[in-house]
């Protein structure tokens, strides 16, 4: 079955940077956009940012224009989220996305912790 985990979640002081990191298995992860959101406190669960399968970034939040790097390697079935700049209401959970119609299939999420 379809599984994604995402890594790399950690506490950072305003400014920092981190490096998230989801990998799929149980399905071609090269023949999917693969997508992150973030659940931040009191907030829905937003997109963050889109890959399409061949590595070009699709949509991008606002909030994420300019700080955060989406990418993906097909041979190692992983997307990854590049973060800087972070701010204390990057605060959240973050989850790794992916869409197969009728479905959409989420990984646990990985905690981002934002202050000093």
């Amino acid at each position: 079955q379809v599984q994604l985990v995402e890594s790399g979640g950690d506490l950072v002081q305003p400014g920092g940077s981190l490096r998230l990191s989801c990998v799929g298995s149980g399905f071609t992860f090269s023949a999917y956009t693969m997508s992150w959101y973030r659940r931040t406190p009191g907030n829905e669960r937003e997109l963050v940012a889109q890959i399409t399968k061949d590595g070009r970034t699709g949509n991008i939040a606002d909030f994420a224009k300019g700080r955060f790097l989406i990418s993906r390697d097909n041979t190692k079935n992983t997307i990854s989220l590049e973060m800087n700049s972070l701010r204390p209401e990057d605060t959240g959970v973050y989850y790794c996305n992916m869409y197969r119609f009728p479905s959409a299939y989420w990984g646990q999420g990985t905690q981002v912790t934002v202050s000093s």
